[in-house]
């Protein structure tokens, strides 16, 4: 039986080793219910990480929820056209059919990026900033959300920019940090030529910078030396499931948001 509280969309972040969910309160952008997670299925593939949906949605969400789904790769207009780091079988994948089929409730599937950028900007360290802001997570690669004046621009994958002859994320990532063992003086100065190429391109009101390093953010933000004001993520790990929820409900027609505002444009259901 469905346990979860009327009224709030459910969000639920697909990730590498876990998929989670919990309802969520638009007032605040705090979880109304504790989280869930549930290992994701080895390979992860479209079916068995549509049956943890289904599970995490019947132990959560309330019969009448909007859910939102993130996933690791493009989406547009619900398909997934990318999966650089996720079984193949999902490229092509009409994730919102899938899902809809599945747990019987409307749904929208944004990136996972993009949702963890939306949540900072409506809840975190970019709320109530105008402009253009650029939010990027440094983990395995580069997730990147574009928000203007707060409507999600979806899809940017930024970590796919060339630098220096290749994926910027093959240089810039936290894992080329851990996996070279550069100090904090040596990963910032290649993090600079990312971050610089980034203000040449868009001219962003502020940076954001999630991801699990940011917690150790004095360490090497300081030593970017960029224009651009740049701050770390708040939200963390709850971005992503709070930023779907709060796309679902937008999708679904339901005001959202800490002033009431809706806004998003991202691809719905």
């Amino acid at each position: 039986m469905t346990t979860g509280t009327t009224g709030h969309p459910f969000g639920i972040d697909f990730g590498g080793s876990g998929i989670k969910g919990a309802p969520v309160d638009l007032a605040t952008g705090e979880f109304a219910a504790d989280r869930t997670r549930i290992a994701t299925p080895p390979g992860g593939r479209p079916t068995e990480v549509a049956d943890v949906v289904a599970e995490l949605v019947e132990a959560g969400a309330a019969a009448d929820a909007a859910v939102g789904v993130t996933v690791p790769g493009v989406v547009s207009h619900g398909t997934v056209r990318s999966a650089a780091n996720i079984d193949r079988s999902w490229i092509g994948t009409d994730a919102v059919a899938l899902f809809r089929e599945r747990i019987g409730h409307d749904v929208v599937v944004v990136n996972d990026a993009d949702a963890a950028g939306l949540a900072e900007v409506r809840y975190g360290s970019a709320r109530d900033q105008a402009g253009l802001v650029v939010v990027t997570t440094l983990g395995t690669g580069i997730g990147s959300a574009l928000v203007y004046d707060g409507v999600l621009v979806p899809s940017s994958e930024l970590g796919h920019l060339e630098m220096h002859g290749k994926d910027a994320e093959k240089q810039a990532a936290n894992s080329v940090r851990e996996r070279k063992e550069l100090s904090w003086k040596a990963w910032a100065e290649v993090l600079r030529d990312y971050y610089r190429m980034l203000e040449r391109l868009l001219s962003p009101e502020l940076f954001v910078v999630g991801g699990g390093v940011s917690k150790h953010a004095p360490k090497f933000l300081p030593l970017l030396e960029l224009d651009t004001p740049i701050v770390p993520a708040t939200l963390r790990n709850t971005a992503g499931i709070v930023g779907a929820a709060v796309l679902a409900a937008e999708a679904s027609g339901t005001r959202t948001g800490p002033a009431g505002r809706s806004r998003s444009r991202a691809a719905r259901s």
